[in-house]
């Protein structure tokens, strides 16, 4: 066996993952709730700290934000489907709490 990179290499797999669009997703939705948690942190005048923000930006926000961002994502790649280019992801929407 050679010593070149197998597909089990870790810094390959690694390269994999951060360009999934699982990982993108994960990231996207992790950020959205690092800002429900520092907004409702504020709000209240404490730290809520992560666990109680995840499952309340879950509760609260995380079916309206996923639909968003496929809505979104389809309206871009529909838009730039339209002349052959590739489809760009686009950004993720504001969060809901600021709809409020």
């Amino acid at each position: 066996m050679s010593s070149s990179s197998s597909p089990l290499d870790p810094s390959i797999s690694g390269e994999f993952v951060k360009q999934s669009s699982l990982y993108q997703e994960f990231l996207a939705e992790r950020e959205e709730i690092l800002r429900h948690k520092w907004i409702e942190s504020e709000r209240l005048g404490t730290d809520i700290g992560f666990e109680k923000a995840l499952l309340d930006w879950i509760r609260k926000h995380r079916d309206g934000w996923r639909a968003a961002r496929r809505n979104a994502t389809v309206y871009t790649t529909e838009k730039s489907g339209a002349d052959g280019a590739s489809p760009t992801p686009s950004p993720a929407p504001e969060s809901t709490e600021l709809q409020k």
